[in-house]
């Protein structure tokens, strides 16, 4: 399926989060994580146009006083996919790419790659992964796992470390990092709108709900995603620990 033009960018973004609260708030030189990557976006990606859902009336003032477009949607999506899919009714775009609102080191090479993956397959939805280099980070439940077949498709998406290898257990051996077998999945998507809107009406499944993997619905249900890859991980604030991370990546 072509698409007649470029997908609009929509990030979700919310203040209230389990293990960070009020984390796009947080300021690192000065400045709040979301408009940290509202700025990067702009520069990294400026042909796409670029939009936010947000969840409160704060959050909107701030990116709108800095010059970036906010939809206000309702507080009670269960995901970002369902908040990306309410903002779409007003942006109206063919094919959505959402970049979550605490990626301030999103690169416009997966942006792009998001938007050729999605537009070259006859996918649902894409999205990014990159080869893991430390054991260490696979065994990691806050570092997300994912397994794809021959033709670059996602089998299973997994906080657990997969695939695991029986011989020597969970893939910690340096052949199977160096064959790639070991993929860390990057929170960066791109959507058909048809079925963001789809989206918006399954129930989140059994995986889903035990995995807090909100991709997993669209498998439970289905709908193939094409995973493409990248060796440009980026650093997702979901942690304190993570701002740290983040940090030591600025230029000085």
């Amino acid at each position: 399926m072509e698409m007649s033009k470029l997908p609009s960018i929509i990030c979700p973004a919310r203040v209230s989060s389990q293990r960070f609260p009020r984390k796009v708030f947080y300021e690192v030189r000065g400045k709040p994580i979301i408009l940290w990557t509202a700025e990067r976006i702009r520069s990294e990606a400026p042909e796409f146009p670029l939009y936010f859902a947000v969840d409160v009336p704060e959050l909107a003032e701030c990116l709108k006083s800095a010059g970036f477009e906010a939809i206000l949607t309702s507080p009670d999506h269960p995901s970002g996919t369902d908040r990306l899919a309410e903002a779409n009714q007003t942006v109206g775009a063919d094919a959505v790419i959402n970049v979550q609102g605490d990626e301030p080191l999103v690169t416009g090479d997966q942006i792009r790659a998001l938007a050729t993956s999605l537009e070259n397959t006859e996918a649902a939805m894409s999205t990014l992964a990159t080869p893991f280099t430390d054991p260490a980070d696979f065994a990691d439940p806050n570092q997300v796992k994912v397994v794809r077949d021959h033709a670059g498709f996602a089998l299973y998406f997994s906080r657990s470390p997969i695939p695991y290898d029986r011989s020597g257990g969970a893939c910690p051996d340096a052949a199977a990092f160096k064959a790639h077998a070991c993929l860390r999945h990057l929170g960066l998507y791109a959507y058909r709108a048809d079925f963001l809107r789809e989206f918006t009406t399954l129930e989140p499944g059994l995986h889903e709900q035990s995995e807090k993997l909100e991709q997993l619905r669209a498998l439970e249900n289905g709908y193939r995603i094409h995973v493409a890859l990248t060796d440009e991980p980026s650093v997702g604030i979901d942690t304190p620990e993570d701002i740290a991370r983040f940090e030591a990546a600025l230029p000085a």
